[in-house]
Parts: structure tokens; C-alpha cells; sequence
């Protein structure tokens, strides 16, 4: 601002000299016109004789004053005019210089604004570089871990091909195992059907011509009313004479059946589909599983080995007659043998 102000005095133009010399001029010319008319006044007191040719010269100097004073009224004017074009001058070049230093100025904020911006934009370039950098030495720490896994993935499928192999040639051991077992399984199982063959074929002999007892599939089947009384676990005293000739069959195959051949003989119990629920039975299940047991306990009391019997309840719910007939409930109730692996 000190330096607008120091430029404004620099361009402000000074008038005075110009009133100066100009007011001097005036005043000269008034001074010699004074004296020239005291001169007149003495030349033509002292000379009143040679007045006309005084007065001749007089009139020829009044005519040359006239001429000087209009030669300086006409310089006055032009001084004049000077001056306010002068004037117009200095007002164009104060609105100018204003103009200026309004651009200055706005120029000198700008100049501020844009340093301001350029420390900015430095402090987030040296941030940048700093992330830049940090960036850097993390991706280079990533790189040798990557580095590092990749070895270990290496040694990883090395030791997963090497246990493929191994793999296969377990599954190829595996499957002729498994294929030998499938044989011996199936002869095992083969003889053992021979065996319940034997074993039906003489439980048929020893129980006679009876059309109650049956062989259904794998199975052989007793009904239960031959062996208990309704709704009871407790078997007859009539029921033993049956169960003796049952014992005898598995007397009979129980030394043929080989050592290696693990059977069993599973007893099944089924009841109809009426319900029962009592203190000792609250349902089918435990009366069907009771008259399992039943059975199973008087053959081991006739030296059936227990670890060759089984005992399971099913309840109603496996008919092999679904009618509601009181003829297809008697069939429902009944006590399945049935000999198989254990």
C-alpha cells in the first residue's frame, strides 16, 4: 500500500509553476505598461512640441503592447487549454493508477492464495511419497511371503503326490480286500443260508404238519396265541412242548454251524394294532419285546447259547396283513424266528 501511495505522488502532476509563470507574465505586462504610460506621460510633458510625432509613436507602441497582449491573451488561452487537457490527463491517469492497483492488489492475493496452494500441495506430496514409500516396503514384505508360501506349496503338493500314490495304492489294496471279503462274505453268508435251510427243514420235521407255523421268506413264524395268552408275556405251560422241539432244531445246527460263521438267531415279537396300556405294559412295544425275551429265556434255559440269540419287539407296526379282521389281527400277533449274521 506504501508503494501505491508513493506511485499516486510520483504521477500527480504540479500546476504551480505553470500559475507562477503565467502570473508573472501578467504582472510584467502590467508593469510595463504602467511604465510605459508614465513614460508616455513625461515624454509628452516634456515634449509637447513634438507631440504628434510622440504621439505617432505612442500610438505605434500602444499598437505593438496591443499586439504583445493579445499575443499573451492568446498564449493565456492556450495555457489554458493546456491545462485542462492536462487536468483531463491527470484524472484518466488517477482512474488508471486506481485501476492499477486494484490489480495489484487482487494480483498480490492471488500471488498469496497460490503460495498458500503450493505448501498444500507440497505437504500432500511429501504424505504421498511417505504412503508411496510405506506402500512399498509392505508389497516388498508381501513378495517374500508370497515367496516363502510358494515354497511351502511346493513341498505340499510334493508330499500331496506322494501321498496320491501311496493312496492309490492303498485303494487298490483296499479294493482286492474288499473284493476278497465281498467272497468270503458271500460264501459265509451262502453257507449260512444252507444252514438256515437245514435248520427250517428240520424245525418243519419236528413240529409236524401244523398249518399255524410257517415259513415266510428268511423267516420262520409262530402266532402268538399259541404261545401266550392275550395281552400276556407269560408263556403257556402247553407253549413249551413247541418251543422244546424248536430248541432241539438248534441243538442240531448249532455243533454244525462253523466257529468262523458269526449267526444268531433273532426272535422277533409283533402285536396287533389294539392298543394296550397297563401297569406292566403301558404299550405295544414293551408287550412285543416282552414276549421276545419270554421265548428267548426258556431257550437259553434248554442250553441255547445266549450269545447266539436276540430278542427285539416291534409292536403293531409291522403287519403282514392289513386288514382289521379279527383272522388278519391273529396273523399280526405272532413270533418270527429268524436265523442271520450277527
Amino acid at each position: 500500500m506504501a508503494l501505491a501511495r508513493a506511485r499516486r505522488r510520483r504521477y500527480e502532476p504540479n500546476y504551480w509553476p505553470g500559475f507562477v509563470d503565467m502570473l508573472s507574465t501578467l504582472l510584467l505586462v502590467v508593469i510595463f505598461l504602467m511604465a510605459m504610460f508614465m513614460v508616455t506621460n513625461y515624454i509628452i510633458t516634456q515634449a509637447a512640441s513634438g507631440k504628434d510625432t510622440m504621439l505617432s509613436r505612442l500610438n505605434r507602441q500602444l499598437s505593438e503592447l496591443t499586439e504583445l497582449l493579445a499575443l499573451e491573451r492568446s498564449q493565456k488561452s492556450s495555457a489554458e487549454d493546456n491545462l485542462a487537457a492536462l487536468q483531463a490527463t491527470l484524472l484518466d491517469k488517477t482512474k488508471e493508477t486506481e485501476r492499477l492497483t486494484g490489480l495489484l492488489g487482487a494480483a498480490t492475493g492471488q500471488t498469496d492464495s497460490a503460495e498458500d496452494r503450493a505448501a498444500a500441495l507440497g505437504t500432500k506430496l511429501d504424505n504421498q511419497r511417505k504412503i508411496t514409500n510405506d506402500a512399498l516396503a509392505k508389497v516388498e514384505l508381501l513378495n517374500q511371503q508370497l515367496a516363502a508360501l510358494r515354497l511351502q506349496l511346493a513341498a505340499l503338493n510334493e508330499a500331496l503326490e506322494a501321498t496320491e500314490a501311496k493312496d492309490k495304492e492303498s485303494q487298490a489294496k483296499i479294493a482286492d480286500l474288499g473284493q476278497r471279503l465281498n467272497v468270503a462274505l458271500a460264501k459265509k453268508v451262502k453257507e449260512l443260508a444252507q444252514y438256515r435251510s437245514d435248520f427250517f427243514g428240520k424245525l418243519r420235521a419236528a413240529l409236524g404238519s401244523r398249518q399255524d407255523f410257517k415259513i415266510v421268506g428268511d423267516r420262520f413264524v409262530f402266532p402268538s396265541d399259541v404261545l401266550f395268552d392275550r395281552g400276556s408275556a407269560d408263556l403257556k405251560p402247553e407253549a413249551t412242548f413247541q418251543l422244546d422241539k424248536l430248541a432241539n432244531a438248534l441243538h442240531e445246527i448249532e455243533g454244525n454251524i462253523p466257529a468262523d460263521i458269526p449267526w444268531v438267531m433273532r426272535v422277533d415279537g409283533h402285536t396287533d394294532i389294539t392298543p394296550i396300556a397297563t401297569v406292566e405294559f403301558p404299550s405295544n412295544w414293551e408287550l412285543s419285546s416282552a414276549r421276545a425275551i419270554s421265548v428267548v429265556r426258556y431257550l437259553m434255559s434248554q442250553g441255547i447259547a445266549p450269545e447266539h440269540l436276540v430278542a427285539a419287539g416291534f409292536g403293531e407296526f409291522q403287519p403282514i396283513d392289513a386288514a382289521t379282521t379279527d383272522a388278519a389281527m391273529a396273523r399280526n400277533r405272532r413270533i418270527e424266528l429268524k436265523l442271520t449274521e450277527r
